[in-house]
């Protein structure tokens, strides 16, 4: 865990681009040109490259859940300065 990152690798014939990631079906290869696909067992339309970020993402985060890790961080309360919505007005410079 350098710079506190986790870095997880995953194999580099996983097929990410070829699973749903909604459904997790395998559809098969795709040529390179075939940019944007529709899962046929779902109907979700994806984008090859997103999907396969989406499923490596997945990939990680089972590995890393099945090392006993904190995966996701506990939700911290924002100081009292933050919890507005309203920004302090500030003194305009344009003339």
């Amino acid at each position: 865990a350098r710079y506190g990152r986790v870095f997880v690798r995953i194999g580099r014939f996983e097929p990410t681009s070829q699973v749903c990631s909604q459904c997790g079906v395998q559809d098969g290869p795709k040529p390179l040109h075939v940019r944007v696909w529709t899962c046929g067992a779902c109907g979700a339309v994806l984008d090859r490259d997103i999907n396969a970020a989406v499923n490596i993402a997945k990939a990680a985060g089972l590995a890393v859940s099945a090392r006993g890790a904190q995966v996701r961080p506990g939700l911290v309360p924002a100081p009292r300065s933050e919890a507005g919505t309203h920004p302090t007005p500030q003194p305009s410079t344009a003339r």
